[in-house]
């Protein structure tokens, strides 16, 4: 990937001396080998820094949220499920088309810091041989798909065998069991709001969970609280969620959210579909629940 690297510096050189951006986002590398965070470049002094590796696995999309407000003219570096993010911030009105310089890298997969950290750590007993990142196995876009400049070989789907076949299995169950595995699954939850932080699709001004007129959930970590918190979540991103993984893989108590998220992306795409967020930008172009139809399937009611 030093050839990727090397190829975003002298892009990212570029528009800076051409004064065609006023910061450029990417990734720089931290204390160790297997970190390699998001890095906002604000000239050309800083672009010596910007890297592009096997760890670059942060969404940078969700970084744009803190400039929609702004006049910036930003360059960003997006990976397949990062590009999607910019679409879905493009739809919900958040950002416009005109601010952006995109620099797409085809993505051959990701490595997980965690892991290797967990290798490199000494209180291991067994080593992870495998740091493929579990959320670049279920990826069905690695090729971003809006763009300025496009970069490296396009890369196959890593996706092997059927794509809801965890979904599948839980809706196997009878009710009770699924309430028994969501009822001692989300007790875990420490509702620390890193999901809703790692979300591009989190993207309102003002979350319902930070009020307290109405207060919507409890402050304590309650059973009952934390499935009424993650249920409104889930819903607000139906029709939305782009598949990055993000928010299961910051839970500090992984949680899986992916499995909640694509349940509802499979019966999105089964009333309303096909149809998978993101994956093309229109404008104008509305999810599924952002608009009624009088002919809206109805029999889940």
């Amino acid at each position: 990937m030093m050839e990727i690297t090397k190829q975003i510096k002298d892009i990212a050189r570029q528009l800076f001396e051409e004064k065609k951006i006023d910061l450029f986002l990417a990734w720089e590398k931290s204390d160790f080998d297997f970190q390699s965070m998001p890095f906002f470049a604000r000239g050309v002094e800083d672009v010596d820094k910007i890297i592009f590796d096997e760890f670059s696995i942060h969404n940078l999309s969700n970084a744009l949220l803190r400039f929609r407000d702004g006049k910036e003219r930003i360059g960003i570096v997006v990976k397949g499920c990062d590009s999607r993010g910019i679409v879905r911030l493009l739809e919900d009105h958040q950002f416009t088309r005109d601010r952006l310089h995109i620099v797409g890298v085809c993505c051959p997969g990701m490595k997980d810091p965690l892991k290797a950290f967990r290798n490199e750590s000494g209180f291991e007993k067994n080593i992870d041989t495998d740091l493929s990142a579990d959320k670049c196995k279920d990826c069905i876009q690695p090729n971003p798909v809006i763009y300025d400049v496009l970069l490296g070989e396009e890369q196959p789907v890593p996706l092997q065998g059927e794509r809801f076949l965890k979904v599948k299995e839980m809706e196997a169950l009878t009710p009770d069991e699924k309430y028994k595995f969501w009822e001692d699954t989300l007790s875990t939850c420490i509702r620390c709001y890193a999901c809703r932080q790692a979300c591009v699709a989190c993207n309102c001004r003002t979350c319902i969970f930070d009020e307290s007129r109405p207060q919507w959930v409890g402050r304590e970590s309650e059973v009952s609280d934390n499935m009424m918190y993650h249920i409104i979540r889930a819903f607000h991103m139906t029709g939305r969620c782009i598949e990055c993984g993000e928010c299961e893989r910051v839970c500090p108590v992984n949680i899986p959210l992916m499995l909640l998220n694509q349940k509802l992306i499979k019966d999105v795409d089964n009333y309303f579909g096909p149809f998978d967020a993101g994956l093309k930008y229109e404008e104008g172009a509305k999810p599924p629940l952002s608009k009624y139809r009088e002919n809206d399937p109805d029999d889940f009611l």
